[in-house]
This record gives C-alpha cells, sequence and structure tokens, in this order.
C-alpha cells in the first residue's frame, strides 16, 4: 500500500462544485487530484448571475447569450414579461462551461484523471484509499489526506462515508439541447428565459425555454414518480412551435431539493455542490450555490489539513447556510405554496406583473442575497401578496 500514489485532496466529480474546490486547493499549494467522468453532462438551463461571474472570474467569451428578461408564463397561457433594468443574466452552456472550469484546475495545478469512482477504502493507518475505474476498465487506487464528494445528487462518496446522505429527496429534470431558430418565435427570444407555471407540464416544479446563443434548453422536473418528463417536453415543444427544430442532445438526472444536514465525516471526507443539497427551490438553480459551497469547502480543507482536526470540516456548511440558508428558507415556502396548484400557479404569475416584486427579485437573484434596500417596497409587496391569498384584489 506504501506504494500508493498519494494527494492532500482527491476531488471525485468535475463539475462546477469539483472543479471550483481543486482550483482553489491546487492555488494554494495543495496536490490534487480531480477524478470525473468522461462524457458526463448535466441537465442545466445554464443560468449564471452576474455575483458567480464576478466572484469566479468567468470570462465574457464563456457566455453564449446574454439574457435581458424572463417571461413568466400561468397554466391559462398568460404571459408576464419581467425586464431586467441595467444588467444581464449569463447563459452558459454546461459542456463548454464545465471543462472550462477543470482546465483551470489543471493549470493551477491539479492533476486530472477520467474515470468513475467505486469505493473508499482505509489502509492500515486508517488514511482514505479511493477506487475507481480509469479508462481502460482496470482498478485504480490513490491515497487521499482528505476526498471531496462532488459526484452530484444521490452522491456515492456521500453513500458510503457521510451519515444520513441516502436520505436526499430530488426532482427529476430532463431537458432537451435543440438548435435554435433563425428567427424569434412567440415561444423564443434570444435575450430572454421563458418560464412555464404550468401543471400539465410539471405538477410541483416548472417548465422552461431558455437561449444559448445557437441552440436553446428546453426542460421540465417534477418529483412525481410516472410523470413522464420527456411528453412533457415535447409537449412544450409542440405548444411553442418549437418541434420541428433538430435535437442536439438530451440529459436528465435527478436534482436535490434540499441542503443535507451534514455535509462531512467530521474526518476526512466532505461533501460540494448538488452531494451536498445545494439546489435553490423554486428556482432550481444550482450552479452558483455549487461554487459558493465549493468555496467555502475549500476553505475548511485548508483549515482541516493546517491543523489535522477533521472536524473544521463542518465550517463548509455552518458558513454556507449562514450566507444562503435565508433564502433557501424563502423559496422552499414559496415553492411549497405556490406551485401546489394551477390555481395558485395563476395568481403567482400575476404577482409577478408588479413592478416591485420585479425589482426585488431581480436585486436579490443578481446579488444572492435577500435585498434589504427599499422597506416600503417590502411593505407593499406583503399586502399585494396577502391580497391574492385571501383572494381580493390590491392595486
Amino acid at each position: 500500500m506504501s506504494a500508493l500514489e498519494t494527494f492532500d485532496v482527491v476531488v471525485v466529480g468535475g463539475g462546477p462544485a469539483g472543479a471550483t474546490v481543486a482550483n482553489d486547493l491546487a492555488r494554494r499549494g495543495r496536490s490534487v487530484m480531480l477524478l470525473d467522468r468522461a462524457g458526463r453532462i448535466k441537465p442545466c438551463g445554464g443560468a449564471i448571475p452576474p455575483r458567480l461571474i464576478r466572484d469566479f472570474n468567468i470570462p465574457d467569451s464563456l457566455l453564449c447569450a446574454k439574457i435581458t428578461s424572463a417571461r413568466m408564463i400561468s397554466p391559462k397561457g398568460v404571459a408576464v414579461d419581467m425586464p431586467i433594468d441595467n444588467g444581464f443574466v449569463g447563459m452558459v452552456d454546461r459542456d463548454a462551461f464545465d471543462e472550462f472550469l477543470r482546465a483551470r484546475a489543471a493549470r493551477s495545478g491539479a492533476q486530472r484523471r477520467t474515470g468513475t469512482f467505486s469505493v473508499l477504502e482505509r489502509d492500515e493507518r486508517g488514511v482514505a484509499i479511493v477506487h475507481y475505474m480509469g479508462k481502460d476498465g482496470g482498478d485504480v487506487a490513490v491515497r487521499a489526506r482528505m476526498v471531496v464528494g462532488a459526484d452530484g445528487a444521490n452522491s456515492a462518496v456521500g453513500r458510503q462515508a457521510v451519515r444520513n446522505a441516502k436520505k436526499t429527496k430530488f426532482v427529476f429534470a430532463y431537458h432537451e439541447i435543440v438548435e435554435a431558430p433563425a428567427q424569434t418565435k412567440e415561444a423564443y427570444c434570444g435575450t430572454r428565459c421563458d418560464v412555464y407555471y404550468d401543471g400539465s407540464m410539471s405538477p410541483d416544479f416548472y417548465s422552461w425555454v431558455f437561449p444559448h446563443g445557437a441552440t436553446m434548453s428546453i426542460g421540465t422536473g417534477s418529483a412525481h414518480k410516472g410523470f413522464s418528463l420527456r411528453n412533457a417536453v415535447g409537449a412544450l415543444r409542440k405548444r411553442g412551435d418549437l418541434a420541428s427544430l433538430d435535437t442536439i442532445r438530451h440529459e436528465g438526472a435527478p436534482i436535490p431539493v434540499k441542503p443535507l444536514k451534514r455535509w462531512d465525516n467530521g474526518r476526512d471526507v466532505v461533501l460540494v455542490g448538488d452531494a451536498a443539497g445545494v439546489v435553490a427551490p423554486a428556482s432550481g438553480e444550482g450552479i452558483y450555490y455549487a461554487m459558493a459551497c465549493a468555496r467555502f469547502a475549500s476553505e475548511a480543507i485548508e483549515q482541516a489539513l493546517d491543523t489535522a482536526n477533521g472536524k473544521a470540516l463542518a465550517q463548509a456548511r455552518k458558513k454556507f447556510m449562514k450566507a444562503h440558508g435565508r433564502v433557501f428558507l424563502v423559496l422552499g415556502i414559496m415553492q411549497y405554496f405556490w406551485y401546489s396548484s394551477d390555481k395558485r400557479r395563476e395568481k403567482f404569475v400575476s404577482i409577478c406583473r408588479d413592478k416591485d416584486v420585479q425589482e426585488m427579485t431581480w436585486q436579490s437573484y443578481m446579488n444572492k442575497e435577500l435585498t434589504r434596500s427599499k422597506p416600503m417596497a417590502q411593505v407593499r409587496i406583503f399586502f399585494k401578496d396577502l391580497g391574492h391569498l385571501v383572494g381580493i384584489g390590491v392595486h
């Protein structure tokens, strides 16, 4: 066992979270191995807020589209436009975006390996041994002082090493990457995200048409077993006169709906990204939160390595929830209430017409925190929401 290659950190999974951890720690001089499966692309609308672009130094060349408005569509087909004042939301293709992040980690010094994680074992001293299936199908083993599970929802690392990681609840997402039409259609505009709140296309989540420059993402999600996501996307394409467009590829995957109560084993394993459950309720947004989670995790790992105290890994979740837990709570309540029936979805879309709601929504999304500005606007929104709940008009 002494001949095994040894790393300070082995990161299992090369999505935005895993690549961010690998990059951060490699830049600090740690020996890092980044393991990723070949050909893995996650179903994702691909939206990234300005804060992510700033915090993680994302070059403009990676943005395949810049969104300046969103359109919310109700079950009855009522469409409400929500323009972004003096700003934009970036759109990325996950195959190019994730590869950029992995390549950046490699330039920082992380060693990239291609393979599929299989099992986590221990040597005679209790040090972690990570086994994975290499490109040739053979078993490869490496030793790690720290292991990062960035292997997505239903994480194999988490199931083997972190207590209660198996109890994660999921929304299952499916999308099709489609060739964009040559010109604007009612259901497609290259600078607008369309979001459908319609129980026939998702009984508990939403469906989307997101532009990606030369392509577009058309997708939906649901936690209801037996609900056909493919049929729902097919219906959405027909509804928007998008059915005849060429399909380039399609992907499906489980998406977690709530952060795990524990991300680490108190010793040498910590989870990040979807493996930790950091996908925002209601919106399903995961890229920013995955990378923010990864940054907190890299800081916790650095502390754990410096002090030889695995209990420091708990700081990753603690700091993330302090920064974003309130947002997740509010969005979870919103999804539970407003997505529960088409009648409520209809009212939800109606609320989105309000200028105060639009401004505060975009401010919170762009900056990744619940805005505290304009307290009177918040008071007005409260009473307008209350009016919708009890069924009276409030203006």
